[in-house]
């Protein structure tokens, strides 16, 4: 029977051995033009997803998104891929909902899909105050219209047969917490997806362009200086989560925003034994089974600035010893690979969204390990800001002027990982 699909199967295969030579490219290389209406820097998930929205919602086509290297080379493809929404305050609970309400319909509205498995999250508590903070935080969440059901530990077991439930394990476990609209996506999908999409539409997608400096006339951006020539334009975004603080100093102005090396790592392929994400706040240790049957793992920050992708031994050891006291059933598994993202913290463990204090230049930047799940919401508001020079009611919150009225949203313990 004939394949009703754009290509059939022994396209695929005869494309595949020839290299794709006749594959269409998904989104376009073009040269850069000397000027645009806005300038997107980084092109990882939060650029590209401005990019996309800036042109889909606000009809602002005449956007560059520039990246130094090569789409979804940075954070975008180096994290653990987990989306939730269970933050703590209501300011950070809207917004992560936001940004999990947009994922639930991306394959649909991007027509490519992003692979989300909605499997479930589960949050560890693994002593009697923090069942007793799991429970507040429940509370939380369900005050705000997010889901959440708490758990007991025989729920816990049943949930996550794996998991040492043991009265004899190191952290026992008195609790839990499930989101079960939480989970997983394809990291890579999403930064395609919105890469064609924003394409579509008629955005400039730049690869190996890096911006060197800021145009300005006065306090006003009015153009990039990059590796390829200047780039005037009327208003630039930045999204390039760790190297933000950099970004910034040639702009001007100084950010509260250091950057870490965060590791993850993944074992070699096993059968489906582990249905959820699981979070221990204990160990410091959260993992899950990818679609290709890998254990993700995931850990504590390597706590020292850092720049290089790689980190360090000592934290692989520390996240590993912490897996293992969770499910022992993991010790005879190989690791197969391991990595690092330059995540950008901020004292409150919560972004940076908005104005800065130069006219013309926006941020989207401090999501600290929480970059990958915010990517829809980060770039929707990004998006929003640059359209409409203010931020978006949902970002408003996340100014910059929070540091200076003091109201910082101390989301610490929900981000998953100390900070």
């Amino acid at each position: 029977m004939k394949s009703t699909h754009r290509y059939s199967a022994l396209a695929i295969v005869k494309n595949a051995l020839q290299g794709h030579k006749a594959w269409p490219p998904a989104w376009r290389s073009p040269e850069p033009r000397e000027a645009y209406d806005v300038v997107i820097i980084g092109g990882g998930g939060h650029g590209l997803a401005a990019a996309y929205y800036l042109a889909k919602v606000h009809g602002i086509s005449d956007v560059a998104v520039l990246e130094k290297g090569w789409l979804g080379g940075g954070n975008t493809g180096r994290n653990t891929t987990v989306v939730r929404s269970n933050y703590f305050f209501k300011e950070s609970i809207e917004f992560y909902d936001f940004s999990l309400k947009l994922f639930e319909s991306l394959s649909r509205d991007l027509n490519f899909n992003v692979m989300l498995s909605q499997r479930g999250v589960v949050t560890l508590a693994e002593s009697r105050h923090a069942f007793e903070n799991l429970a507040r935080w429940s509370n939380m969440l369900q005050l705000n219209g997010v889901d959440c059901e708490l758990l007991d530990r025989g729920g816990v077991k049943r949930t996550l047969p794996l998991l040492d439930c043991s009265a004899n394990s190191r952290y026992p476990i008195w609790g839990g917490a499930l989101q079960r609209r939480g989970g997983t996506a394809r990291h890579d999908a999403v930064a395609w997806g919105y890469a064609r999409a924003a394409d579509d539409l008629g955005v400039d997608i730049i690869q190996r362009c890096e911006v060197l400096d800021f145009l300005k006339q006065g306090n006003r951006v009015v153009g990039v200086r990059t590796s390829r020539g200047d780039i005037r334009c009327a208003k630039v975004g930045v999204a390039v989560a760790g190297h933000s603080s950099v970004l910034a100093a040639k702009a001007g102005f100084r950010l509260p925003v250091t950057s870490y090396a965060l590791q993850a790592m993944v074992s070699e392929p096993i059968k489906p034994v582990l249905h959820h994400v699981v979070m221990s706040g204990a160990t410091g240790t959260y993992v899950s089974q990818s679609d290709r049957g890998e254990i993700v793992i995931g850990g504590g920050l390597d706590f020292y600035p850092s720049y290089a992708q790689r980190g360090n031994l000592p934290t692989v050891e520390n996240v590993l010893a912490g897996l293992l006291k969770l499910i022992p059933a993991f010790s005879r598994l190989r690791l197969m690979r391991q990595w690092a993202g330059i995540v950008d913290v901020v004292h409150d463990s919560s972004p940076i969204i908005g104005k800065t204090p130069v006219d013309g230049l926006y941020i989207d930047c401090g999501f600290g390990t929480g970059g990958f799940k915010a990517i829809p919401a980060g770039g929707y508001t990004l998006a929003h800001a640059i359209a409409h020079d203010r931020a978006h009611p949902l970002a408003e919150p996340f100014g910059l002027e929070r540091f200076v009225t003091g109201a910082l949203i101390d989301e610490g313990a929900a981000s998953g990982i100390a900070h």
